[in-house]
C-alpha cells in the first residue's frame, strides 16, 4: 500500500485530505508541526508527502530543505495559499517535485499525485550506469544528488542539479526549453522560459572558469541549451 505523509496544521483540512486519501487506497499519517515532520519523514519510509508551506517551527520551506540536504529523495507536493510565481519558484528550488494551490480541487490533487508516484516509480525503476558523471574536475553524483569539484561539494540548489543532469544526460544535443522545463520541473509546472536562463547563469558561475565564455553550458540561441564536455 502506498504511504503518505501529509504535514498540515489546519486540523479541518488535514482531516480532509486523510479521509479523501484513505478512501482513495492511500495509508496516510499526518503530522501538524514543521519540527516533527521532519523528525517523522526520517524515521519512516513514505511515497510521498504533502507538505503545506505555513507550519509552526518550522514552515515548508525549510522542512522540505532540510530533508533534501539530509538526502531523503521522497517526492514532495508544496500545498501553498501563496499565489506569486517566486514563492512557487523558491519552494521548487529547495527540492519540491510539484506544488498545489490553495484552495484545491481534491480531484487535481488526487492527478498530481498519481502523476508524481508513477514519475518517481519509473525513477527507481530505471538503473543508470552513469549515477556519477564525471566531467572536467566535476563529479554530479545522482545518488547522493550532490556535485563535487575536486571532491569539495559545491553549494547548488535541486533545481540547478536536475536542470545540469538533464543537461549532462543529453551532452551533445540541444534541449529547448520546453523540454527542461518538462524534464526539471514537470509537465503543467507554469514556469517561464527566464527562470531556466536565470538557473543557467546560476549554474556558469559555479562550474565554468569564465562564465562569460562557457565551456560546458552552451547557449543555442533560439533553441535552448547544450552540454559540451
Amino acid at each position: 500500500m502506498v504511504k503518505i505523509l501529509v504535514i498540515e496544521d489546519e486540523p479541518g483540512i488535514a482531516f480532509g485530505l486523510e479521509s479523501d486519501l484513505q478512501t482513495e487506497g492511500y495509508e496516510v499519517a499526518v503530522v501538524g508541526d514543521g519540527a516533527e515532520a521532519v523528525h517523522r519523514a526520517r524515521a519512516e519510509s513514505f511515497d510521498l508527502i504533502l507538505l503545506d508551506i505555513m507550519l509552526p517551527h518550522k514552515d515548508g520551506f525549510e522542512v522540505c530543505r532540510e530533508l533534501r540536504r539530509g538526502g531523503l529523495m521522497t517526492p514532495i507536493i508544496l500545498l501553498t495559499a501563496k499565489t506569486h510565481e517566486a514563492e512557487k519558484i523558491m519552494g521548487l528550488d529547495v527540492g519540491a517535485d510539484d506544488y498545489v494551490t490553495k484552495p484545491f480541487s481534491p480531484r487535481e490533487l488526487r492527478a498530481r499525485i498519481r502523476a508524481l508516484l508513477r514519475r518517481a516509480g519509473a525513477d527507481q525503476g530505471e538503473k543508470h550506469a552513469d549515477e556519477v558523471i564525471r566531467f572536467g574536475p566535476f563529479e554530479l553524483d545522482m545518488a547522493r544528488f550532490e556535485l563535487r569539484r575536486d571532491g569539495q561539494g559545491l553549494d547548488t540548489t535541486t533545481t540547478e542539479l536536475k536542470l545540469l543532469a538533464a543537461l549532462v544526460r543529453n551532452r551533445g544535443r540541444v534541449l529547448t526549453r520546453d523540454r527542461l522545463l518538462d524534464e526539471v520541473w514537470g509537465a503543467g509546472i507554469s514556469v517561464t522560459d527566464r527562470v531556466i536562463d536565470n538557473h543557467i547563469v546560476a549554474l556558469r558561475k559555479k562550474i565554468e572558469d569564465e562564465p562569460a565564455a562557457p565551456r560546458y553550458l552552451i547557449s543555442v540561441r533560439g533553441f535552448g541549451y547544450r552540454f559540451d564536455g
